[in-house]
């Protein structure tokens, strides 16, 4: 029996109940994905039906305008997100389905992870999209790597070649690897429960106590921050726009001192009003004088 056998029996057995895993409709799928990005599965399971209640399909989306999208994904946060899943719907309703991994590819927004996972996911295509936590489990699994990093996907996405069955349900394998990431192959991996701890080129180095974790497993994204603020300028955005919204308009020079405790009028209100101008010119606002609405 080889490994990937192995794991989809677990996964048969074991494999958490996700409302995405009961379709292979594209649009189904990419909702998903991209409410995945960065958001807890449980989180997202909240959003996702409620999202495609509102917009069940591609045609319904694409038609959506700034307003309606931005009140749906309300609260999921990186609202960046949903503008650009509604792009990329007006792209298909215009030329498509995308058929292959390099088509969904050339869409803006979609990376190389997120058209893998389409592809296998909602089209059965033989292919491994490696995100962190897949990374983390074949690198250990089929190259030995206790902590494997971005830059091994390649050793990792040849070793796949073997490791992924030809025939079968083999568009469930990166399923049943983000499901044994999360229950037994964290950052500390617990290999005694792990059905393929025999399989596994790293378990032996776990199970002898010799292996110290990183302290950090990926660097840290640099972002932009005002002066002293103990928050980057993300957090303010998502609360300028999530007062514009409940309250259906705001005043410019009145956000400030609302969205940030520590507000000080000389030293801040430019760093607002920048923040502001972004937020217009990104779409998510749009401004009257003083008065901002979505």
């Amino acid at each position: 029996m080889t490994a990937a056998t192995t794991l989809l029996q677990w996964y048969k057995r074991s494999g958490r109940d996700l409302p995405w895993r009961k379709t292979r409709d594209p649009y189904h799928i990419l909702v998903s994905e991209i409410m995945l990005q960065q958001t807890q599965v449980d989180r997202v399971k909240l959003f996702y039906a409620r999202w495609l209640a509102e917009f069940p399909d591609w045609k319904q989306l694409a038609s959506a305008s700034n307003t309606q999208v931005i009140h749906a994904w309300a609260g999921l946060g990186y609202n960046r997100r949903a503008l650009m899943l509604r792009e990329i719907a007006r792209s298909i309703v215009k030329n498509g389905v995308p058929q292959t991994q390099s088509d969904w590819q050339k869409l803006k927004g979609i990376g190389p992870y997120t058209a893998a996972a389409i592809s296998a996911f909602a089209q059965q295509k033989r292919t491994m999209p490696i995100d962190t936590n897949i990374r983390r489990v074949l690198g250990r699994l089929l190259l030995g790597l206790p902590y494997p990093q971005l830059a091994d996907d390649e050793k990792i996405q040849k070793a796949t070649e073997v490791f992924l069955p030809k025939r079968g349900k083999f568009y469930d394998v990166p399923q049943a690897l983000f499901d044994l990431a999360n229950d037994a192959c964290g950052k500390i991996p617990d290999c005694g429960r792990c059905p393929l701890r025999k399989e596994c080129k790293a378990a032996e180095k776990f199970l002898r106590g010799n292996i110290v974790a990183p302290k950090q497993m990926i660097k840290k994204a640099v972002e932009r921050k005002h002066r002293n603020k103990p928050y980057p300028d993300r957090i303010y955005r998502g609360r300028i726009l999530k007062l514009v919204r409940e309250e259906k308009s705001a005043a410019s020079d009145a956000i400030g001192s609302i969205v940030d405790k520590t507000y000080e009028s000389s030293l801040d209100q430019k760093w607002v009003e920048a923040m502001i101008e972004r937020l217009v010119a990104e779409g998510f606002l749009k401004r009257k004088g003083k008065k901002l609405t979505l």
